[in-house]
């Protein structure tokens, strides 16, 4: 279970730098990196039913790279059209 677990994480991980982090400087980041810099961060996040806010520390050196991120995952995918 824990192989299978760990196996699915990082392909969570692996389409995170694929797809969000394309064009920043963690695009060719191993997955250990990209765990460390932007998942082990000290962040206070205020959630309600609708809305989840994550506030980063104005120190955070990696702020820039989270940023583009979270745009590039929230922007929603176009769907195709049904013939």
């Amino acid at each position: 279970m824990r192989v299978y677990l760990h196996a699915v994480a990082y392909v969570l991980v692996s389409g995170l730098r694929r797809e969000a982090l394309a064009g920043t400087r963690l695009e060719k980041a191993s997955c250990g990196r990209i765990r460390l810099t932007l998942l082990k961060i000290g962040a206070l996040v205020q959630a309600t039913v609708r809305h989840v806010w994550i506030h980063l520390s104005s120190a955070c050196p990696y702020q820039d790279v989270f940023r583009h991120a979270q745009a590039v995952l929230a922007t929603p995918v176009p769907q195709p059209v049904p013939r």
